[in-house]
């Protein structure tokens, strides 16, 4: 029998920005319900308007609950009932609470095993803001609903390079005072983790950036790197994790050195997604290592500056629902051996009192023929 296709959570992001452009842009294409089973949670009557507002003719199916998804349609879960003005650019407490039902329902979902991967739209991080959503943005929002006591890390990734961050949605005047050797190994060793389980990479080399520029000139522009950074590194080797750095970021992203990483362990957020987006700016995926879901995103905002008017790009969202794919197949092939382990070695009395061993008979090796 055939196996199901994984089903794609969609969540519609801030209902005045680019969110349902990109989705339905996405999905133009039916090469890609081949794939997998979308299910966008946000509400038909807005995306109907967006599609006609851009002269889009992506068609999807509305259903009232995941468990009704169609194999091969793009299904519309309609979240709420409740009429929200679109007002495309503008943004508004009304478009955050509509991006957070849809969000809502969504995490709930997951907590019944509806869906097996989760890619987000842009939200707008100040109208979203409410007495149930009080998080800088949708990392620390999944990671407190669907965590189970993980911690999340933030990965900017595309086909040649993944960014991960120590600090993520702090002011700078608090990055300093963030950065401590706890917290580099913490998120350089789920960091390890990730890119072994979740990329398959067997032996990843992550490259640790500075802090200060010039990787602080020997204690002359700061001593973090070395009070905190170097010592966090040493520590890393110790476990067997390739740790390598801190490099000065100026110098490591203009010569490309990158390259000869499988992960660069950015200091704080614009350190590491302001050279990321120059170089992936078409490509980019926002993923969110470390917790049980698997969530991505494209890595782009809501751009209210160009909503309703068909100029987004809708191939980082592709990507993003790509690289949930592969990363959903990568954990399923890395878990299955160690959910059915080999038996352990056992020892059993003959009733003489000696110990025999019994062990898992190995495979008979052929002999070679007797010239």
């Amino acid at each position: 029998m055939e196996e199901r296709k994984i089903r794609v959570a969609i969540t519609q992001g801030d209902t005045n920005g680019v969110g349902y452009e990109v989705i339905l842009k996405a999905f133009a294409d039916p090469a890609i319900l081949e794939l997998c089973t979308p299910i966008i949670y946000g509400s038909p009557k807005i995306a109907t308007y967006h599609r006609k507002a851009l002269n889009l003719e992506t068609n999807f199916t509305i259903i009232n609950a995941a468990e009704e998804a169609n194999e091969g349609r793009l299904n519309m879960l309609a979240c709420f009932d409740d009429d929200v003005k679109v007002e495309l650019g503008v943004a508004s407490k009304e478009a955050g609470a509509a991006a957070l039902k849809a969000l809502d329902r969504a995490m709930t979902d997951f907590r019944s095993g509806l869906f097996d991967v989760l890619v987000t739209a842009p939200i707008n991080k100040a109208t979203i803001q409410s007495p149930e959503f009080k998080f800088p943005g949708h990392t620390e929002y999944i990671e407190t609903c669907v965590g189970d006591g993980q911690k999340a890390l933030m990965i900017l990734m595309n086909e040649t390079l993944r960014v991960a961050l120590v600090t993520t949605h702090l002011p700078i005047k608090q990055v300093a005072q963030a950065i401590t050797k706890e917290a580099i190994i913490e998120k350089a060793t789920i960091f390890h983790q990730s890119l072994k389980r979740d990329f398959r990479i067997s032996n990843p080399r992550i490259a640790v950036l500075s802090l200060n520029p010039h990787a602080g000139d020997d204690g002359v522009l700061g001593t973090e790197e070395q009070t905190v950074i170097r010592p966090a590194i040493e520590e890393l080797e110790e476990k067997g994790i390739q740790a390598f750095g801190p490099y000065p970021a100026d110098g490591f992203f203009g010569t490309r050195t990158y390259d000869h990483f499988d992960g660069v362990l950015a200091m704080y957020h614009d350190q590491g997604l302001a050279p990321f987006k120059t170089i992936a700016v078409e490509d980019g995926v926002n993923y969110t290592a470390g917790l049980p879901i698997i969530r991505t995103s494209p890595d782009h905002g809501t751009a209210f500056d160009i909503a309703g008017q068909g100029k987004a790009d809708e191939n980082s969202m592709r990507q993003a629902i790509y690289t949930a794919i592969d990363i959903y197949r990568n954990r399923l092939n890395y878990d299955e051996p160690l959910q059915n382990p080999l038996p352990k070695l056992f020892h059993e009395k003959r009733e003489d009192g000696e110990k025999v061993r019994f062990s898992i008979p190995r495979a008979s090796k052929k002999t070679e023929p007797e010239n």
